[in-house]
């Protein structure tokens, strides 16, 4: 077990405010979230409850999870570009039937045939931090979201021959931006027309995002890949239960549900991995002494896979640390009682995940760095709800088996090439706005092996 100070990147407030909101919204959880299993809030804007309680978690997001859907801050912010109806913020019968449709594509064995793409994706990152100028810090948040945005865009568009990689990055991280406006609008019932910075970039990326995954899909329908990928998948997926299949709408908002979500978070979640290893050095070296060992010098392939125990730890315990999406939200759709409380229709009620992974009750030494939390014995000894980088429940992310096969062989590929050090002087800050990233970047020194 590690700890460090830079660990701890802001002390909790007594009361959330607005600002803090604006700034960063993981700063506006109270130091109350982080002990308490239950935060009562109540402003002017409303009443919220932020839930710690692992069984009240279950019982939101798994037992009860019809009776608590999407919030308005979270439809806000992502329904200009996604759509109402894509799984990611479809609710009830429309949700079902997609969810039912897309589970077939994800399957374990359909994601075990991408692992040679994820391998040559990582080898490539390899190669370019080779002819970095030595001595010289690389940005690991750049390269893991250039990483991971290759994998995506060859695993599920059919290779970057269709698509301005560039281009599109820029249109997503212009359309997401946009997102702390936008819930902050919501919050205060503001009409969607109400202009806020950023809102005709974001109105340009929409319509550029839409544009090309458009034509990506009516392409296809045309003359499908030399070799199946995702689309594909989706494209002949069908609910079995009423064989319904996707049209050219749902599969574009799914698709730039896939692409922006699936490559983001895992590139989040490999920053801090990196991060954390080159702060803890002897956790970095049992991750190259297991790939050593499980691949030798040979591109990591599915078979090596189940032999990546401790790297797969590494990746958990960044994310308890840095959860990619650091709250889970949702609102009361009516009006129900929650353990102790009387919760009225339209209540806030939020897994502050961020909060839950550091909470005092729930984890021995909750700001430390221990990949060992995440042996198998020691997972299944305590609650399946107090460690939720994927959520939980009908709604998990459907991703989840994809981004941690592929993180899996991305570190395990970059640890086994590089020396990961950090850099004198530099204290990383955790800044959420849709997902956890580390505030300007990640400077790190890399040094081949």
């Amino acid at each position: 077990m590690l700890f460090d100070p830079d660990f701890i990147a802001f002390e909790p407030p007594l009361k959330p405010t607005l600002r803090a909101m604006r700034r960063n919204f993981i700063e506006s959880f109270p130091r109350a979230a982080y002990e308490q299993r239950v935060t009562h809030l109540k402003s002017f804007l409303g009443e919220s409850l932020l839930i710690c309680d692992p069984d009240l978690i279950r019982e939101v997001l798994v037992q009860r999870a019809d009776a608590f859907g999407r919030n308005v801050m979270t439809r806000r912010a992502f329904t200009t570009v996604l759509g109402n109806t894509s799984i990611f913020l479809a609710e009830g019968a429309d949700w079902r039937w997609q969810r039912r449709a897309a589970a077939s594509t994800f399957r374990h064995d359909t994601l075990l045939s991408f692992v040679p793409v994820f391998s040559d994706m990582a080898g490539r990152q390899v190669e370019r931090w080779r002819t970095a100028p030595k001595g010289e810090p690389v940005d690991a948040m750049a390269g893991m979201s250039g990483t991971t945005f290759d994998i995506i865009v060859e695993t599920m568009l059919g290779g970057p021959a269709n698509l301005d990689g560039a281009r599109y990055g820029r249109a997503l991280t212009d359309a997401f931006e946009a997102a702390t406006w936008q819930t902050i609008l919501a919050l205060f019932s503001a009409p969607a027309w109400v202009p806020f910075p950023g809102r005709r970039r974001l109105l340009r990326a929409r319509d550029y995002l839409h544009g090309e995954v458009g034509r990506i899909v009516a392409a296809r329908r045309v003359k499908p890949a030399p070799r199946p990928d995702l689309l594909d998948l989706l494209m002949a997926a069908r609910d079995p239960e009423t064989d319904r299949a996707m049209t050219d709408a749902d599969l574009v908002a799914n698709l730039l549900t896939f692409i922006g979500a699936g490559h983001e978070t895992s590139a989040v979640a490999l920053t801090w991995s990196l991060w954390l290893l080159a702060k803890d050095q002897e956790a970095q070296g049992r991750v190259l002494d297991e790939v050593r060992a499980v691949a030798g010098d040979d591109a990591i392939e599915a078979r090596h896979i189940e032999g990546l125990g401790f790297t797969g730890q590494v990746l958990e315990e960044a994310m308890r640390l840095y959860p990619p999406v650091a709250v889970v939200a949702r609102q009361a759709v009516t009006d129900t009682v929650l353990g102790d409380y009387r919760v009225k229709a339209g209540t806030h009620v939020s897994v502050p995940t961020f909060a839950l992974h550091r909470h005092r009750q729930l984890w021995d030494g909750p700001n430390a760095f221990d990949p060992d939390r995440f042996a198998p014995d020691r997972v299944k000894a305590r609650s399946r709800y107090i460690h939720l980088p994927f959520g939980a429940g009908p709604r998990v992310c459907i991703g989840a088996g994809f981004a941690m096969i592929e993180s899996a062989i991305i570190l395990a590929t970059l640890v086994r090439a590089f020396r990961f050090r950090t850099v004198p002087g530099h204290k990383a800050k955790p800044v959420a706005r849709v997902t956890l990233r580390p505030n300007g970047g990640m400077p790190l020194l890399v040094e081949p092996r």
